[in-house]
């Protein structure tokens, strides 16, 4: 009779997650689906997470269609999307068009504590079916993410504080965090006031299970764990797929690597010349200008023992702390500090007149120093060069004529900071733009100096040996600095053992740093991610060449082309694609549940659909020790595969299918079903095998 039960179950798969969604109804009006309950769980390979999340919401109202929206965070970048109707699952498409950013409703200005949750770069997605009274919509998304990182530290926040959405409790939430690290995990631990069902700790994997019941969420989820600090090197994930599974002609081989030099005599840290440029015009009065004078005195406060540094302050009048850059000391310190504290916001905003005058003053600084520059605005030009093409090419002549190597990093505050032209600025001269939130500034320009306070290669290089290495990103590599990482994508043809030259300068002399590794050959179930990630990288780098052109020249055009191109050919939404309800798959199930973790649970099977192997997940909630026999099903209901695997106590358990029959002989494609038998328990899952 078990048999029987595999054709009448099908089981939704939840694999990881970010955040809660929002079904919108009438975006003006507030009046939003109910939300009762989310599964959620983070898959995390050293820093790189896949990430899903599904949330379960009931129509209290009458018959209507919806918009979802979801706080997607700047640095990820969507890879999938689901939508459970009337007990049917429909796949999105991606569309080679920007996604529709109106909410519905009655008109009128969006509820803003809706688009407070939302954020900066949400992602949205219309449900075309109509959502009947009292049926439940799910909806499921998958992104992929590289976590920050800084001296062994990792922090992933969950931003699901959703009173700002619905008051009322949601019935069940669920997160499950899992950490696979080729590095020592010293800890791992919950920084967020949220019970917490379980966290463990093996050294080589971690988990966290939050499990909660009727209760309103009123803060984020915040996972902090810590890396050892002295197994440091270069840490790779590579995989070898069939040339089916791979879009173009550049590869079977996906790679992905992250380097971090190991501190010995060559990791010595570089002084710095330092120039701190500040907008203190009229719209940065208030909250902003209190938080550019807090970071500005907290980067003062932490320059090191050698540092050369300056302060510039604008509006459409330029002032400098000192005509040139002073050595750090405590008498200088404390003169800066006092500059800070005396600075107010108020006219216009010359930039041309900022760079005119600090650019300059790094002629004089020598070869063996790292140049930097940190500039932040909340605003456009005004007054000097207002025209973006023309200031681009006056910075970069200014930069040109000092003859000097300067790395300048942009910070644009709110939503009128031009982002275009920070992100030429800043990409024209071996930095990066970042835009934040009106209230963001203090914690980002901290954290951000700390990262890049001890420079330690600068220019740098990599090359492969043998040359079987191609397509890497950023095509441009950034400056490594002590504490953090170089995280590095690529393409191979064959999987050759490989030597990696990181090189690059310092103190005026040539650094470099090797290390040998032995490309795969044979697909990994686990580093399906590789993809994503190259595909997102990829992406990121032709968006910096796009944003250099005029937007209808030839060669722009044929740019944002070739990004729809790799975004539909990858399935990673980028800034000119986005998810359509055209064309979609149809798989009829059921959506998941919202009752209690039971004893035992299936995770589901990864990927799916697969070839040739999939991994097939469960975990055990409580003390349960012996042999679990896992049944694969033909459609049929035939037997053609049994795997058994030892269970020893709570914790997440996993097999391998590789396809193959009980005689070891390949499986056609098409559906299969397998069940877990486990104490009184089974567990079923419906998988399909693609060749």
């Amino acid at each position: 009779m078990k048999t029987n039960t595999l054709f009448a179950l099908v089981l939704l798969i939840s694999s990881t997650a970010f955040s809660n969604g929002v079904a919108v109804i009438d975006a003006h009006n507030r009046v939003y689906l109910r939300l009762d309950s989310s599964f959620v769980a983070v898959n995390v390979e050293g820093q790189i997470a896949t990430t899903t999340t599904i949330q379960y919401f009931t129509n209290t109202t009458s018959a209507t269609t919806i918009k979802y929206g979801f706080p997607l965070s700047e640095q990820a970048s969507a890879t999938k999307l689901r939508w459970f109707v009337a007990g049917e699952w429909h796949s999105a498409s991606v569309a080679g068009a920007k996604q529709d950013t109106s909410l519905p409703g009655g008109g009128g200005t969006p509820d803003p504590d809706l688009m407070t949750y939302l954020g900066k770069t949400p992602l949205y997605f219309s449900v075309p079916d109509t959502i009947h009274t009292d049926s439940i919509l799910a909806v499921e998304l998958t992104y992929v993410e590289l976590l920050p990182y800084a001296f062994g530290s990792v922090k992933y926040v969950y931003p699901s504080d959703y009173h700002l959405i619905q008051s009322n409790a949601i019935v069940m939430q669920e997160l499950l965090f899992h950490l696979a690290s080729p590095r020592t995990i010293d800890s791992i631990e919950v920084l967020s006031a949220h019970p917490v069902a379980s966290v463990t700790n093996s050294g080589t994997t971690a988990d966290v299970h939050i499990l909660l019941h009727e209760q309103q969420i009123t803060q984020n989820y915040t996972i902090h764990y810590a890396l050892s600090a002295t197994q440091l090197g270069l840490f790779a994930y590579s995989s070898s797929f069939p040339h089916e599974q791979v879009p173009d002609s550049l590869g079977v081989g996906f790679l992905t690597f992250i380097a971090e030099p190991n501190p010995d005599a060559t990791t010595s840290t570089m002084s710095k010349v330092f120039t701190l440029i500040l907008d203190r015009s009229g719209s940065m009065y208030g909250t902003k200008m209190v938080q550019a004078r807090d970071a500005a005195s907290f980067v003062v406060n932490n320059l090191n023992e050698g540092d050369r540094f300056n302060l510039i302050d604008f509006d459409d009048v330029i002032t400098s702390f000192r005509p040139e850059h002073v050595l750090f000391t405590p008498q200088t310190r404390d003169s800066a500090l006092a500059y800070i504290a005396s600075l107010e916001a108020r006219n216009n905003t010359s930039i041309s007149g900022a760079f005119a005058m600090a650019i300059p003053q790094f002629t004089s600084a020598s070869d063996s120093t790292a140049n930097i520059v940190i500039f932040f605005t909340d605003g456009q030009p005004t007054a000097g060069i207002t025209d973006m093409n023309q200031l681009v090419g006056y910075v970069d002549t200014l930069v040109q004529r000092s003859e000097k190597k300067i790395f300048l990093f942009s910070f644009g505050i709110g939503g009128d900071a031009n982002r275009q032209l920070l992100t030429l600025m800043s990409s024209h001269n071996r930095g990066f733009a970042e835009f934040l939130g009106n209230d963001e500034l203090y914690l980002r320009i901290t954290d951000f100096y700390l990262s890049i306070r001890n420079p330690v290669l600068l220019d740098s290089h990599i090359s492969f040996s043998p040359p079987v290495v191609s397509e890497i990103y950023p095509d441009s590599l950034p400056n490594l600095y002590q504490g953090n990482q170089m995280i590095v994508s690529a393409r191979y043809q064959e999987a050759a053992p490989t030597e990696i030259t990181l090189s690059g300068t310092a103190f005026g002399k040539p650094v470099g740093y090797t290390y040998d590794l032995q490309l795969a050959d044979t697909v990994n179930p686990t580093y399906q991610f590789l993809q994503k990630i190259w595909a997102k990288r990829k992406i990121e780098s032709l968006l910096i060449r796009y944003y250099l052109l005029n937007s209808v020249s030839e060669e722009a055009i044929a740019l944002k082309n070739q990004i729809i191109a790799i975004s539909q050919a990858y399935g990673v939404i980028s800034e000119f694609t986005s998810f359509t309800s055209q064309a979609t798959g149809v798989e009829k199930g059921d959506a998941r549940p919202t009752a209690p973790v039971s004893d035992f649970e299936l995770l589901g099977n990864y990927p799916n659909p697969f070839n040739p192997s999939t991994t097939i997940t469960f975990r055990v909630n409580r003390d349960y020790a012996g042999i679990v026999e896992l049944r694969i099903y033909n459609i049929l209901g035939q037997i053609v595969r049994t795997l058994r695997l030892t269970v020893h106590g709570r914790g997440i358990y996993k097999a391998v299918w590789d396809g193959l029959s009980e005689s070891q002989a390949p499986l056609s494609s098409g559906v299969y079903f397998y069940g877990i038998e486990i104490g009184n328990t089974v567990l079923v899952g419906k998988m399909t095998l693609m060749k």
